[in-house]
């Protein structure tokens, strides 16, 4: 055999090692060996105590200008030139996550939080934190959860994202091109700072509390739109305020209901929690209206847990919010629509308070928790992780590591889903739809929510993870024929790990709501 051909044949293993020896790494189980397991059975009733606290997680030392063209630029103390959040010298901004790549952020509309509660009964101490970011990872999460839980007495710790689509990047795959990991490092670590700050504050915080619940199931459909048929929606206001047990004074709430946070939409360059900041801040502080106050703010710090929002759940710029009190109809993006919206759901929120709850001071907290292993079909997330978009570790070829649970309390159950779950695996009305993939029956029956427990049953999406969209595998809609006379395949599967992802955790949850029986 000719040298040459030696030569080259050589060179072509080398590559090959090379690039198996990078993808092994690049693959690699981040928390190899951890799996979890967890039953925390409910015991004798004892007093409930309940902590709350925030912290800002924002992004530090921002700073911006216009230049001739209205263009947001970065300013350095010594004149009008780029800077990062370092201010290194070089163009490195915070990439906007939500949409499409290659969008910098220009300045901050509000703050965003990592907001957390503590709550105990005497035998089990739980705590959840959410976070105004599209969404968290499961090696993070971990990652948090280990260090964490080191520190504290707490026996389970529960992550979850807002889902703002105005947030810094913390994915990955909203960074200047499609092969450049959009997280800024300092930043993602300023995070993990914030998220602990918050959890330890609320340890601190914990006091005998009284949880009162409520729930209102209709006056929210207006702010919502569903953009992907059958027409599903998640649109109960589902509301728990904890109060201190001897004075009644408001610590702390939760506000769960489903929908995107991205009614700023596409163009939007602003980091914002978009319509939960106004919602929070309209149930801590009030409602006032020229010198009329609507309604006394509760004080404490506010919570909000989005819901099923998959299906696309979303106030698109062709939904009208329509101003409470003004009556004035707000249709084009921009900061007075998502302030009119959060006005409005504070507005229900206040009302459906005041109509009448259920309130509890004693009680049993009982917990269920359990790693799943999910395959990771799409082949465009695969490459994500190999390129380093992604900082992904599989537990198997082809698989990661993801969790569902679900607890309970009182009147009260919930459940925590590591993604954008379509509102009928949550709610019911499954399709098999003309055109689908796999002309099956509906897989994901019976609906989460028909088998929680209590009057009060909250869902939480994106918790302790964020894997994308939770499809129906019966309405998995691929390759043409496409359903419901569509012209092209839906969004949803293009960001979804694969069409097994759905029946598994629909099971995997069933079983865990299950056990809590």
């Amino acid at each position: 055999m000719k040298r040459w051909i030696k030569v080259l044949l050589l060179s072509l293993l080398l590559v090959m090692l090379l690039l198996v020896g990078y993808g092994a790494y690049q693959f690699r189980d981040r928390h190899p060996g951890y799996s979890l397991d967890l039953f925390l059975e409910k015991k004798q009733p004892g007093t409930i105590q309940a902590g709350f606290a925030k912290v800002d997680i924002s992004p530090i030392g921002f700073d911006t200008w216009s230049d001739a063209n209205g263009d947001a630029r970065y300013r350095e103390k010594d004149g009008d030139t780029y800077h990062d959040l370092n201010q290194n010298g070089k163009f490195d901004p915070i990439w906007v996550a939500g949409f499409h790549q290659n969008k910098p952020a220009s300045g901050i509309n509000d703050p965003l939080w990592a907001r957390s509660m503590v709550l105990g009964d005497g035998n089990h101490t739980l705590g959840l934190c959410i976070i105004d970011m599209i969404g968290f990872g499961n090696d993070e999460v971990v990652t948090l959860r280990k260090r964490i839980l080191e520190k504290t007495n707490l026996d389970h710790l529960i992550i979850a994202s807002t889902h703002v689509h105005s947030s810094p990047d913390l994915m990955g795959m909203w960074g200047p091109g499609p092969f450049s990991r959009g997280v800024n490092e300092d930043y993602q670590q300023q995070v993990f700072d914030g998220i602990e700050a918050s959890v330890l504050a609320a340890l601190e915080e914990l006091r005998p509390a009284r949880l009162k619940f409520a729930v209102n199931e209709s006056e929210a459909i207006p702010l919502v739109g569903d953009s992907r048929e059958p027409t599903v929606l998640d649109p109960a206001i589902r509301l728990m305020q904890v109060c201190e047990r001897d004075t009644d004074k408001t610590i702390g709430m939760l506000l769960n209901w489903g929908n995107h946070p991205e009614t700023l939409w596409s163009q939007n360059t602003l980091i914002s929690s978009d319509f939960p900041h106004y919602w929070r801040k309209y149930m801590e502080e009030g409602i006032v209206l020229g010198d009329t106050v609507l309604h006394e703010g509760l004080g404490g710090v506010a919570i909000f847990m989005n819901g099923a929002l998959g299906g696309l759940m979303t106030t698109r710029p062709s939904d009208t919010v329509v101003h409470p009190y003004t009556g004035r109809a707000l249709s084009e993006p921009g900061i007075e629509k998502i302030d009119a919206q959060g006005l409005a759901l504070a507005a229900i929120s206040f009302e459906t308070l005041n109509s009448g709850i259920d309130s509890i001071a004693e009680g049993s907290l009982s917990l269920r928790a359990k790693t799943v292993t999910l395959p990771m079909t799409n082949k465009l997330f695969r490459l994500a992780a190999f390129v380093g978009v992604f900082d992904r570790g599989f537990v198997e070829w082809g698989s990661v590591r993801s969790e569902v649970s679900a607890w309970t309390i009182g009147p009260a159950s919930f459940v925590h889903i590591p993604g954008e779950l379509y509102p009928e695996i949550a709610n019911g009305g499954v399709e098999s739809p003309e055109g689908a993939d796999f002309a099956i029956e509906p897989v994901e029956v019976p609906s989460i929510r028909s088998q929680m427990q209590g009057t009060y049953r909250f869902f939480s999406g994106m918790a302790n993870d964020m894997i994308g969209y939770i499809v129906p595998k019966s309405q998995w809609d691929e390759k043409p024929p496409f359903t419901y006379g569509r012209d092209s395949a839906p969004y949803g599967e293009v960001n979804s790990l694969g069409p097994e992802t759905a029946p598994i955790l629909h099971r995997e949850t069933l079983q865990i709501l299950q056990d809590l029986r």
